[in-house]
């Protein structure tokens, strides 16, 4: 392949990684603004919608037309297919984020619960998965991937913890069903992260060694 392409796969491996870090800011920040109550974060973080979707729009033109005009095989059009899967799964994360960020707005005035239960330890592991996706799409180093499944068996672990926890704060009053429902959802939600993350390890691992793997 001409530098040319090269050098058009990079700059698209790129915005792949930018759109990645965005995605990740904007959960970690809806979780923060959950936490902190802090409005300003929110804010911030569903202002970001429109420039995830430009970004997810770019990144599929851009993938197309380099499929289109440079008809790559082998390594190369796995790098590019693999960006069209990572763009989608990011997609979902940032929006993730922007819905919990809208929750975190909406239950502002409702007391918080044990500092709202293990959301945040679980969004943290979560965040560490798309890190090191990330990193193994940036550097070609897939050897951090192979920690994910016992990261996302602890978040799944996680999720169910926190079900408890929030069914047995409801049951002792029904005052607590409001928020508490949202924390359920909201750590649904970061379960969900957890498995695109798991995802887009599986598609990085095609990427670098042409061999297909399963994470569960």
């Amino acid at each position: 392949m001409s530098e040319k392409f090269h050098a058009e796969l990079d700059a698209l491996k790129k915005d792949v990684l930018d759109m990645g870090m965005l995605a990740r800011d904007m959960l970690w920040k809806s979780i923060e603004a959950l936490r902190d109550r802090d409005k300003a974060k929110a804010d911030w973080v569903q202002s970001k919608k429109g420039a995830l979707a430009d970004l997810d729009e770019h990144i599929e033109d851009e993938a197309l037309k380099l499929i289109a005009l440079h008809q790559p095989m082998a390594e190369d059009m796995r790098a590019i297919a693999t960006t069209l899967k990572l763009n989608t799964y990011l997609a979902r994360i940032g929006r993730y984020g922007k819905d919990i960020a809208k929750v975190s707005i909406e239950i502002n005035g409702l007391p918080q619960l044990s500092k709202i239960v293990s959301i945040p330890y679980q969004a943290e592991l979560v965040c560490s998965m798309i890190d090191d996706a990330l990193a193994a799409f940036e550097t070609g180093d897939i050897s951090k991937l192979k920690t994910l499944t016992e990261r996302e068996d602890t978040v799944d672990a996680l999720r169910y913890a926190i079900f408890r926890e929030c069914v047995s704060y409801m049951m002792e009053d029904p005052k607590n069903i409001t928020i508490c429902s949202h924390y359920i959802m909201i750590s649904r939600y970061l379960e969900r992260c957890g498995d695109h993350a798991c995802k887009m390890a599986e598609k990085i691992h095609y990427m670098v060694t042409g061999d297909r793997i399963e994470l569960k």
